[in-house]
């Protein structure tokens, strides 16, 4: 699914692009087809959560990449992965966070931390890039429990991201790269909840205002209400 990717056309109506270029309205009928193709197995597009549906997601072999508690629930695939499952907030398809941010203090910072690896935004797949140059890393962790205005919108920051293993995958010609959070867990380890530290990069918003974001906008950062 890394090599597709979504826009919108002139209309409005949301796309999905395969790997050999073709576009196809998300409501068209043959883009079920193609992607079962894609994949290897049946599979459909949906606007919510099937009822009862689970998330399974792979259990990395970093300490740091899954709660240990979680990593203790985890079984084996068909295919030998190792993985757990748990459930998805109700109608949607988030896994926690509405809007996830992360800042260019951030990853450069990893830059540093591991030089061969290639830390572009699009392997944390955030809504949400805020330009820091020259800053130390990770400031966003100072944001916690505070509000952001960005553009028209207002969120609150609500918690670090905790990273699973899609940044160490392959996104279009970014190349796989384990090293990603190896890195990452080593060099920023949060606590998340009462889950115990986990690698983290980025943070997790809650939209309090809705509103259109444009690229440019100013952020301004303001206390808790």
């Amino acid at each position: 699914m890394l090599r597709c990717r979504s826009r919108l056309d002139d209309s409005g109506v949301v796309q999905v692009v395969l790997p050999d270029g073709t576009a196809l309205a998300v409501e068209d009928p043959e883009l079920d087809v193609h992607l079962s193709t894609l994949l290897g197995r049946q599979v459909f597009v949906s606007a919510a959560v099937p009822e009862h549906n689970r998330l399974e997601r792979a259990v990395p072999e970093y300490e740091g990449g899954v709660p240990d508690a979680v990593r203790e629930t985890a079984s084996v695939d068909a295919t030998g992965e190792s993985i757990t499952t748990g459930s998805v907030a109700p109608g949607t398809f988030f896994d926690f966070g509405q809007v996830h941010l992360v800042t260019t203090a951030s990853l450069d910072r990893m830059r540093t931390v591991y030089p061969t690896g290639d830390f572009d935004a699009r392997r944390f797949r955030p809504n949400l890039v805020v330009d820091i140059p020259g800053g130390p890393g990770f400031p966003e962790d100072a944001w916690l429990g505070s509000r952001l205005r960005v553009g028209e919108a207002l969120f609150r920051v609500v918690v670090p991201t905790p990273r699973c293993v899609i940044p160490t995958l392959g996104h279009g010609e970014l190349p796989p790269d384990p090293g990603i959070m190896r890195a990452v867990a080593r060099d920023h380890r949060m606590p998340v909840f009462d889950l115990g530290r986990l690698s983290c990069l980025g943070v997790y918003l809650d939209v309090l205002e809705a509103g259109t974001v444009r690229v440019g906008d100013l952020i301004t950062l303001l206390e808790a209400s």
